[in-house]
């Protein structure tokens, strides 16, 4: 099997990330439980669990990359990781993240993942899904600006659109795809409804 080290995915994940800690730094200092517990497009979780959901996403990173097992990680990022400084947590467990991708040498390796394996490559075309729409998510919550990379967009969507032609989707973790918005040409919205949202939430 051919080595995918130069694939499209990893080329865009810091880009993915950067979108999402645009937001983050947007958040008000010292913001207040009222800004934490709004209501986010994910159904049942607010702000902060939203934030935190994200953050051990990316502690999870290096320890999968170094091909450390579910049972080896076992509960070490179960609860809240977030602190008392959620932003500075975000930003830590993000850089660990990438670091750490940034040292693969063959992203043909299979790791291991709760609903099975799957190839570092297709793991880093996941973290960008993930990283494009949950940025949304967290900026249409908080009532700040987004403006994610037209590349991993883009990635974003190479990775959906044949799963969901296929019949595959994320059953608990994003909602059945919905029609992109007729009256729309934007690749985000089209992202957006492949993983179940509706681009007008919030507006």
């Amino acid at each position: 099997m051919a080595d995918l080290t130069s694939s499209m995915a990893r080329q865009v994940l810091g880009a993915a990330a950067a979108g999402v800690s645009d937001v983050v730094r947007l958040l008000p200092p010292g913001a207040t439980d009222e800004v934490w517990s709004r209501p986010t497009p994910c159904a049942d979780w607010d702000l902060r669990t939203l934030l935190n959901h994200l953050t051990v996403e990316h502690l999870w990173v290096p320890r999968l990359l170094a091909a450390e097992t579910l049972a080896e990680v076992g509960d070490d990022y179960d609860g809240d990781m977030l602190g008392s400084d959620p932003p500075a947590a975000w930003e830590d467990a993000i850089t660990r993240s990438l670091l750490a991708w940034a040292q693969v040498d063959d992203e043909t390796v299979p790791i291991q993942m709760s609903f099975g394996p799957v190839t570092r490559h297709e793991y880093a075309q996941q973290m960008v899904v993930d990283l494009v729409v949950h940025g949304w998510d967290l900026a249409r919550a908080a009532g700040l600006p987004y403006d994610p990379s037209p590349a991993a967009v883009q990635e974003a969507l190479d990775y959906e659109r044949p799963r969901l032609e296929g019949g595959q989707g994320w059953p608990g973790i994003f909602g059945q795809a919905l029609p992109a918005p007729e009256d729309s040409t934007d690749l985000l919205d089209e992202a957006l409804a492949l993983t179940g949202r509706d681009p007008r939430w919030g507006r």
